[in-house]
């Protein structure tokens, strides 16, 4: 069990649920038969008073419906991630705030992240958000490259998936932020176009051909030569796969940038 926010935000459900019903169960009827006598009349209205709730009784009633919402929405429907660093330049930028489909390959427990209904596969291509197989603590943000039984191959900065190279076509030098002295390019992965970095001037270190293991999927980064990814950990087990990233709903580092709000993750 991972002891994140949606971990804490579990424990903040029990809490105040619980505090709630044990409330309702064995006091609040108790409070109210001790103050019966203070039935009034007031400017000829009857009024009835209720004894006062103990504060953290208040406070869980206040909490509870909200914290409930939040986590089912977080658990099963989307969630919302922060993009850290660059190694998903340029199609994401440092400080972009992302959506995170969480159903789209299954529905799984919140918390303990167990898988208990298929929806459908990852696919070549989709941007996916899963906990680092080295410290799943971490969230980490990638690109499936190879699914299960794939060869995978990366010499002289050339992928190649089942033997063959990767389509990619030049667009010129990148201007974006994050990111100085990088050519921009074009890939496509099967269905899937997207843009990618390499860096010219930055040594090829990570070379090498992998067999996808049945059960994980190979990921990389799009800042090709400054990302840290399957090429160096492995591949990326099913059960880590959180879900995929869909779209971009605000964007803030040094300043908002409001056009990449409702940018479509692809």
């Amino acid at each position: 069990m991972i002891l994140d926010f949606s971990f804490y935000l579990f424990l903040g459900v029990v809490f105040t649920g619980l505090v709630w019903l044990i409330d309702k169960l064995f006091f609040e009827a108790r409070r109210n038969e001790v103050i019966q006598d203070s039935t009034q009349l007031h400017q000829g209205v009857e009024v009835s008073r209720k004894s006062k709730e103990p504060v953290i009784v208040e406070y869980s009633k206040s909490f509870f419906p909200v914290l409930l919402i939040v986590f089912l929405l977080r658990g099963f429907i989307v969630e919302p991630f922060r993009i850290p660093s660059g190694s998903m330049l340029p199609s994401l930028y440092i400080g972009d705030f992302i959506l995170v489909n969480k159903f789209a390959y299954g529905i799984r427990v919140p918390v303990i992240n167990k898988k208990i209904f298929d929806i459908s596969e990852p696919e070549r291509g989709d941007v996916v958000v899963f906990r680092y197989p080295r410290d799943p603590s971490l969230d980490y943000i990638k690109r499936i490259i190879g699914l299960p039984g794939d060869h995978i191959a990366y010499y002289n900065k050339v992928l190649y998936v089942n033997g063959k190279p990767v389509e990619r076509e030049f667009v010129g030098q990148y201007k974006g932020p994050g990111q100085t002295f990088a050519n921009e390019y074009i890939e496509k992965l099967g269905d899937v176009e997207h843009a990618m970095l390499l860096l010219p001037a930055r040594p090829n270190n990570l070379q090498g051909e992998y067999i996808v293991p049945e059960g994980t999927y190979f990921a990389m980064g799009d800042n090709r030569d400054n990302s840290n990814d399957s090429r160096v950990w492995g591949p990326v087990p099913e059960e880590n796969l959180l879900g995929k990233a869909f779209m971009i709903w605000m964007h803030y580092s040094d300043e908002w940038h409001l056009e990449r709000i409702g940018t479509i993750i692809r």
